[in-house]
């Protein structure tokens, strides 16, 4: 398993922040520079496991080829202007891409995490929760910008795609991007720390989701739909992501297509912003109650259940 596979790696990340001293005597940094030291390392062992993963690179692939299929096929402009249809689309999907990430794999992870019994290690570990989330926020926010590079570059070479046209549209990119995840990632922990257990954390978050990629206007214009959905669909980070992405990649023509007839970015800015507060005033606490819910008679039972179920060998 997973988190079993990990217990010797991140036992050195573990020990950063059980002491307060260097066998010479010397103070360790603060507290909180010792869950930044320990979460970044805890971090950079996922990636590398991850890039050694085939089977989980090649998911993040498959979205991609995905995307640039959609691209190619797709020959329309964007009514009302001389913007291609499938820019809009891929600017959209590139948008999906960033919030699937954090709202879909995310909380996938940490349920299977949780099932493989890491909640019940990390209660053992001081500061192990923010250790914890620190190292997910690095996999996924490293797992996202590659899964959106990869997409811009190849649909730029492969199907036209389209790409920032300058400075200030490569600024855009970066600070909605950030923005973005910044929203979604902790939002993403907080749902992860709730769901059930794996096997119905995917039915629980993919329909939703998958609702918000046909309201937010990320594969079509949101002008065509009816105005009660366009306005619960605002509510919601990935409209505004989609939007943002649409500002930096696309003519400032296209902007016609906006219910608001502009990219609105101080909006985009304001929404996303209220979405990455609301994620870190969830996250930790959730991940702290999941934690303190966890024991040994808990995870064996889990797997017990599992067992019959026929979910993992007995």
């Amino acid at each position: 398993m997973r988190g079993t596979h990990m217990t010797n790696e991140t036992s050195t990340a573990d020990k950063a922040e059980t002491t307060d001293e260097t066998p010479g005597g010397t103070k360790r940094p603060g507290r909180t520079a010792r869950h930044w030291r320990a979460g970044l390392l805890r971090g950079g062992i996922e990636l590398r496991h991850l890039l050694r993963n085939p089977k989980e690179m090649s998911g993040h692939l498959s979205n991609v080829v995905v995307a640039l299929l959609i691209g190619a096929y797709i020959s329309d402009d964007v009514p009302g202007t001389h913007t291609p249809m499938a820019h809009l689309v891929l600017a959209g999907f590139a948008a999906y891409l960033l919030f699937q990430i954090g709202l879909i794999n995310l909380p996938q992870i940490l349920v299977t995490e949780r099932e493989e019994g890491a909640l019940l290690r990390l209660r053992a570990t001081p500061g192990g929760i923010p250790a914890y989330l620190i190292a997910k926020c690095l996999l996924v926010v490293v797992m996202a910008t590659g899964t959106l590079a990869l997409l811009l570059a190849s649909a730029a070479l492969l199907v036209d795609g389209p790409l920032p046209r300058g400075p200030g549209d490569w600024l855009t990119l970066l600070w909605v991007t950030t923005l973005g995840l910044l929203a979604v990632v902790p939002l993403g922990a907080a749902i992860g720390a709730v769901l059930p257990n794996p096997r119905e954390a995917l039915a629980l978050i993919m329909l939703p989701t998958m609702a918000l990629l046909f309201t937010s206007g990320a594969v079509f214009p949101i002008t065509s739909l009816p105005v009660p959905v366009q306005q619960v669909a605002s509510v919601f980070p990935l409209k505004w992501m989609a939007q943002g992405l649409r500002s930096a990649l696309l003519p400032d023509s296209a902007r016609a297509a906006e219910a608001a007839g502009s990219w609105e970015l101080p909006m985009v800015a304001l929404v996303l912003t209220a979405w990455t507060v609301l994620g870190f005033l969830l996250a930790v606490p959730l991940l702290r109650r999941a934690a303190r819910r966890e024991s040994g008679s808990r995870l064996t039972a889990r797997h017990r259940r599992a067992a019959r179920s026929g979910a993992m060998p007995a």
